[in-house]
């Protein structure tokens, strides 16, 4: 995947904790590190919103949607 430059700017102590682990080869550069850690924010964030989004949705009415819609493709169905 092609990437892109872009600049940062992380305060003294963040910073001496990213090259802290980049010393001790948890990761090969500050790139890579702060590329990862943003990945994972993303997708914690969307991992949450979808858990929002599935406490919205209402278990008797999903329930009767699905079963009406078994109901319906049942008589569509092949006998074997």
């Amino acid at each position: 995947m092609p990437k892109t430059k872009v600049a940062i700017t992380l305060d003294e102590k963040t910073l001496s904790r990213l090259d802290r682990l980049v010393r001790e080869r948890m990761f090969p550069n500050r790139s890579r590190a702060i590329q990862e850690a943003v990945e994972e924010k993303l997708d914690r964030l969307e991992r949450s919103r979808l858990a929002r989004e599935c406490g919205r949705l209402d278990p008797e009415f999903e329930k009767a949607m699905a079963e009406e819609g078994i109901s319906e493709e049942l008589g569509e169905w092949p006998e074997y």
